[in-house]
């Protein structure tokens, strides 16, 4: 039997149900299909950052329009996801004085382009921020940027759309997506399949497979973040804190919530099997992570790391997600590949993604996300090798 509506949705990450959320608010029917649980991968694995600050200048508006949703969440989807916007703050080393400079010129550019940030230094930043180690120089502070609870916000919206009509199918596993005359027959593991005439493909780190079946394959790595939480401590740090470093190795970050434990991420990321939906934590990259903690905000590298834990993240090789129509297929649409960044935007995609599928078009620039763009070229995909 084939199950009918206007639109399918592989993937329920926080793009995806966000995307299945507002195409209902535009009273397109919905299919939503997810070969786990919503947001059981990489949306719901991360980090947890809402910060639009350090993003590329361009991407801003997206940024901006996710910001938004963001602010008004408990009203959109009727839960608390824990979303704290109580300030991002980007962070360097004395030994990179220079960078300085960059956050007060990436300061200057995102004021144009509605993001206020505010250099903060010396005895400024001390008092403000006393919980740095003695190596920070100064830092980026973005007020309206937060945090959140990734393992909330995608099953938010699923949920929500499913009270507002969307057919949301969990532990289906979708096997092949093929064209038939006007409609998309996508078929899953359990032998359901479903028919629409638009298919929004965006399944994280899986999406590359589905785009090669219709001839759009881009060259994806996948890796697994580096995560740990620590013992509960008083509440005193609220707003999320990131430390800026060319080294893969110092880039680290951090935030507390309100039960008293201190989330971190960043700093070498592990291996990644998608095939088998594992990924896995190194524990000499815990352990690196944790020394650079230690130089970022001594109190916090005292603490005790009660659990560790590690996601399947699809990165692209130019860092930027695949968010377009079809080149090849009409119809069809791309929400993939966001390398990592994904969990603010994820809200603000959704609801571009619904806007481009109903109308047509949309008031956020996306040209710079399209799937023929010059970085995805067979030439990047032969130099990214045995990642992809």
């Amino acid at each position: 039997m084939t199950a009918a509506s206007d639109v399918i949705i592989i993937g329920a990450g926080i793009a995806g149900s966000a995307a299945a959320f507002f195409l209902r608010q535009r009273g397109r029917s919905v299919t939503l299909l997810e070969r786990g649980l919503a947001g059981q991968q990489a949306s719901g694995v991360n980090f947890g950052n809402v910060r639009r600050q350090g993003r590329r200048l361009e991407h801003l508006a997206l940024s901006n329009r996710a910001s938004v949703t963001w602010r008004r969440m408990r009203e959109l989807v009727g839960e608390d996801i824990e979303y704290i916007p109580e300030g991002h703050i980007r962070v360097c080393y004395r030994d990179r004085p220079e960078l300085l400079d960059e956050f007060a010129e990436y300061a200057r550019e995102a004021g144009v382009r509605g993001l206020d940030l505010e250099i903060v230094t010396g005895a400024a930043l001390r008092q403000r921020f006393p919980f740095f180690g003695p190596e920070v120089l100064g830092g980026s502070y973005s007020a309206l940027d937060g945090h959140a609870n990734p393992r909330l916000v995608a099953p938010a919206f699923a949920r929500a759309a499913r009270r507002n009509g969307a057919e949301v199918i969990e532990n289906c596993e979708v096997l092949q997506v093929e064209k038939a005359g006007e409609d998309f027959l996508v078929s899953a593991a359990d032998a359901r399949c479903f028919r629409a005439p638009i298919l929004l493909v965006a399944a994280g780190a899986w999406g590359n497979r589905f785009a090669a079946q219709f001839g759009e394959a881009v060259p994806m790595a996948v890796r697994g973040p580096t995560m740990s939480v620590t013992e509960p401590v008083p509440y005193s740090i609220h707003c999320a804190v990131g430390l800026v470093s060319p080294l893969d190795e110092e880039d680290v970050y951090f935030r507390q919530i309100p039960r008293g434990n201190l989330i971190i991420g960043g700093g070498l990321r592990g291996p990644a099997y998608p095939d088998l939906c594992r990924a896995y934590v190194l524990p000499r990259n815990t352990l690196g992570q944790f020394k650079q903690i230690r130089r970022l905000a001594p109190a916090v590298g005292r603490l005790n790391i009660i659990r560790v834990w590690s996601g399947i993240e699809g990165y692209l090789p130019d860092s930027q997600p695949v968010m377009c129509p079809s080149r090849r297929t009409s119809g069809l649409y791309y929400a993939f590949g966001f390398s990592g960044g994904g969990f603010q935007l994820g809200p603000g995609v959704g609801d571009v993604m619904a806007e481009l599928i109903d109308t047509g078009h949309t008031t956020t620039p996306i040209d710079m996300f399209d799937i023929g763009r010059a970085a995805l070229s067979a030439t990047a995909m032969a130099a990214i090798g045995d990642d992809a």
